[in-house]
């Protein structure tokens, strides 16, 4: 028995040890599913714990948050909750967002700020209050500081990274020297503040200052933006929230916040993107377990002779299988090892360059450490290697039951019958039934399957599809000798044929649904983006902070824009969070001027309903629609309540909105709401702007135009030009201008960015599917060196066997290049009207680029056909010619 067992190891290793290549791109598949996933789960996972870190620090541990679901929270309502019986502690915090620049002292002049700006997160707070609700945020002034800067006016202690942003020192280098100042602009207002310490909280850019100050530099008086609680002991939380609800009075527009929920919200927001690029790294490695069976399929087919000789040496069944399952074990374990080492190198040099956003934008400015997991290493190693084994079944079962005697009489050669297509027809029939399944916990498993099962059914289905293609094509080649020798024997040996090109038919059909579902998607939002930007211009905030509250442009700006000379039209345009549900990314609120006719002003889907009298009428997004349940034709109370007055008396409410319409929205995948611009300022009298869409009359100067307009933005800040500085160099600091093109071209950019890796996966799958062909070929080729004897003892010349030999490389490449075009159409109609939609909640309309699809299928094909004949060219010399007399 252990002579056996060292038998059969020492025949596996010489194996794998003579065809290096043969099983190089099996390993190399392995290795890349095993990266990518890997890579993905370790920035996602360092990129989480950096910011539940960071939120932890800012927002301390209190039971309860409360916020209003869009504006700020009345002052009145921390004196209710103070005073409660059940309430330790409450401590109210007014949150800002500006952009700060260093100001550098001139010698006999002015401060002049710094080029240097950076975004800041200013957090007013009743630092009484801090050591022990959050005492992260607890100021430290510095050596030489007033004992009371906590309290003082105008008056900013910075964590570490907003010092670093802003270049400044972590101390100052002495008592004597003065503190550094720093100037804080949101919108076009600016306030000069003195640094006075630092704070240990970490995450982005962050100032802490006392609320009353806070309140008053801002001129936020009496508002608040949130108020975290401290619970008695023994307080049941939910239960108090209810009460606490009931009260006569209490504000339906408040939310109770867990303190966990805010990391939440992140992780399920960036949840479907990070599961989908997971999917494409798993998809490489089915290509991996796909191209172990070619692999080792093809090794069994060639070493049937010595597996029966085997057996005639004693060697049982079960041996024999588990040989060639060892020999997949092999492969996936090389490969796992290798794919952990490459995605930890990936995920480094992620982290290091991007920062962990995953390419989606979910963690911008968050800057993670890796967090490397043996667990999860573990996990994802273990993958690959089941891969191998999925992969090394069938062969190992070949090797099985494979008959010795036939086989060493040269009876037991491997079938060249079409196989049981009718299996590979119920997979894919099944795979279409699961395309019509809803998704579970917002993750399209049954489409995930359903694409499984449809590329494993074509695979199946290969060898019959070859018969009944290369039967068809006989005719064609009847009349010529070579191409009907090449096209016979590809006909005859369809078994044999299909292992070779199976891992193309899987990397091929893969390229292509990825090609078509990337240019699907690009194309929809170009179309998107044109009607979104119906304007040649658009004017906003010069701080390069969009979507934050310091860069909305004032009250009565617009309407200033609207009197200048030269302009035909001018639309006001304002975007505003709104958090419906605690445990919910927030939605977006677009107020906008939509007229009579919302389909001139928004991308609707369907047409849009009239609303009935004594309502308002709204536009909900695709996601609000997935999200929430939510109809056209249907009231929507909670968005009544969050527009409801957040007096403590209740009073009824302004609106009932009624929904119009559904939207098509590829810029905020947890959905929006749009409103006419007249019914945001009649419920919020907020008039601040997020952008002014402009339309400029026609022969009208731009560049005075733009002039204008920098001159209404720099009255309105109070500002005007020193001695040294023009006006437009000013000026130009509040306010810039941005053409619809540089929209255009700038969001398609992102996009491109945000598709890199699904471009490099759709290369390197190819490769490694062709890099399977050309050793498949190879090796078969190599063993024909008998039947290339034999042709040119018949008569054929050098060039007509290698003619025969490229004939059949590309009859099997071109069917395979065709039911790889036809399977990738197949999963790309999968992932445009069940994936898309079922992952991000927006839908899209299917193109094809034929050019792009043709390239990748001539490609293929031409591939297949040089490397068919690279390798005849070294099996037909003339040791094939000598090779026939082994049989004399």
């Amino acid at each position: 028995m252990q002579a056996m067992l060292a038998l059969l190891r020492t025949f596996s290793w010489q194996d794998l040890r003579h065809h290096p290549w043969r099983s190089a791109a099996a390993v190399a598949a392995v290795m890349l599913g095993v990266a990518l996933a890997f890579a993905v789960h370790v920035i996602n996972a360092s990129a989480l714990d950096e910011f539940s870190q960071a939120v932890r620090a800012v927002n301390g541990q209190p039971d309860l948050e409360l916020r209003a679901m869009q504006g700020d929270l009345p002052e009145a309502l921390y004196g209710q909750l103070a005073t409660h019986p059940q309430v330790a502690r409450a401590s109210p915090l007014l949150e800002l967002s500006a952009v700060a620049r260093a100001l550098r002292p001139q010698p006999g002049a002015a401060s002049v700020p710094s080029p240097t700006s950076a975004p800041l997160r200013v957090l007013g707070v009743d630092a009484l209050l801090l050591p022990t609700m959050a005492p992260a945020l607890m100021p430290r002034p510095w050596a030489g500081a007033d004992r009371l800067a906590l309290f003082a006016p105008a008056t900013v202690f910075l964590n570490a990274a907003a010092l670093q942003a802003l270049g400044l020192p972590t101390t100052p280098t002495s008592s004597t020297e003065p503190a550094p100042q720093l100037l804080l602009q949101a919108g076009l207002q600016q306030w000069p503040v003195q640094v006075a310490g630092t704070v240990a909280a970490g995450g982005a850019p962050l100032a802490v200052m006392d609320i009353g100050a806070a309140q008053d530099l801002f001129g936020r008086a009496g508002q608040l933006s949130r108020i975290d609680l401290q619970l008695q002991p023994g307080t049941d939380r939910s239960a108090w929230e209810q009460a606490v609800r009931a009260l006569p009075g209490w504000p339906s527009q408040v939310v109770f916040a867990q303190p966990g929920d805010a990391a939440q919200r992140i992780s399920n927001l960036s949840r479907a993107y990070r599961v989908n690029l997971t999917v494409l790294a798993l998809v490489a490695l089915f290509t991996g377990a796909f191209l172990v069976f070619s692999v080792l399929a093809l090794s069994v087919a060639q070493r049937a002779p010595q597996f029966a000789l085997l057996a005639v040496l004693g060697a049982t069944p079960r041996q024999r299988l588990a040989l060639v399952l060892a020999e997949s074990a092999v492969l996936g374990l090389v490969g796992s090892a290798a794919g952990i080492a490459l995605g930890t190198a990936l995920a480094a040099a992620a982290l290091r360059l991007l920062g962990g956003d995953l390419g989606g934008g979910y963690f911008a400015g968050v800057q993670p450490v890796l967090q490397w997991s043996a667990p999860a290493a573990l996990v994802y190693g273990a993958l690959g290697v089941l891969a191998a084994l999925v992969g090394g079944w069938w062969p190992a079962r070949a090797a099985q039951t494979l008959p010795p005697a036939q086989t060493l009489k040269g009876l037991g050669t491997v079938s060249s019958q079409a196989g049981k297509g009718w299996i590979g027809i119920i997979l894919i029939a099944i795979g279409a039934v699961l395309t019509s399944a809803p998704p579970i916990f917002g993750i399209p498993l049954a489409a995930y399957l359903a694409i499984g099962l449809l590329l494993v059914g074509g695979i199946v289905v290969l060898p019959w599809a070859m018969a009944w293609l290369l039967h068809h094509l006989q005719p064609l080649a009847a009349r010529h000798a070579l191409a009907l020798l090449a096209l016979e024997r590809a006909r005859r040996m369809r078994g044999t044929a299909a292992i070779a090109v199976g891992g193309v038919v899987a990397s091929l059909s893969l390229a292509v649904a990825l090609t078509v579902m990337v240019s699907s998607f690009r194309g929809s939002v170009t179309q998107w983006l044109d009607a979104v930007l119906p304007s040649p211009l658009y004017v906003r905030s010069a701080l390069g902070v969009p979507g934050s509250e310091a860069a909305l442009l004032p009250a009565g700006f617009a309407e200033s824009v609207a009197q200048l000379p030269g302009l035909a039209r001018v639309q006001a345009l304002r975007a505003s969070p709104l958090q419906l549900d605690a445990t919910r990314p927030a939605l977006t609120v677009i107020s906008r001027p939509l007229g009579n006719d919302p389909a001139q002003s928004l991308p609707l889907v369907g047409e849009a309903l009239r609303v009935p009298a004594g309502r308002t009428g709204v536009y909900i997004s695709e996601a609000v629609v997935d999200l929430y349940g939510l109809r056209p034709g249907m009231e929507w109370p909670a968005l009544s309540d969050a527009f409801s007055p957040l007096a403590l008396d209740r009073q009824a409410q302004q609106a009932i909105f009624y929904i119009a319409g559904v939207w098509r929205d590829y810029a905020r995948q947890s959905g929006a709401v749009a409103m006419d611009r007249t019914v945001w300022l009649r419920l919020t009298g907020d008039a601040r702007t997020s952008d002014l869409a402009l339309w400029p009359a026609e022969g009208a100067d731009i560049a005075a135009l733009q002039d204008s307009i920098r001159a209404v933005a720099a009255a309105q800040a109070g500002r005007a030009p020193t001695a040294r500085e023009s006006a437009s160099a000013v000026d130009g600091a509040l306010v810039e201008f941005v053409s619809a093109g540089a929209i255009r071209e700038r969001s398609l950019r992102i996009f491109d960015r945000s598709f890199a890796v699904t471009y490099w996966l759709q290369a390197v799958a190819i490769g490694i599917g062709l890099f399977g062909v050309a050793a498949s070929f190879s090796a078969q080729i190599l063993a024909r060196r008998k039947e290339f004897g034999l042709l040119a003892h018949l008569g054929l010349t050098r060039r007509q066997i290698l003619a025969v030999v490229a004939g059949e490389g590309a009859a099997w490449t071109g069917v395979g290049a065709a039911a790889g075009l036809l399977l990738g159409l197949g999963v790309s109609v999968v992932l445009v009207h069940v994936v898309n939609p079922q992952s991000f909640h927006w839908t899209m309309d299917l193109s094809l680029p034929a050019g792009r699809l043709l390239g990748l299928c001539v490609a293929v094909v031409a591939s297949g056909t040089v490397t068919a004949w690279l390798a005849g060219r070294a099996a037909a010399g003339r040791d094939a010619v000598m090779a026939v007399k082994e049989d004399w």
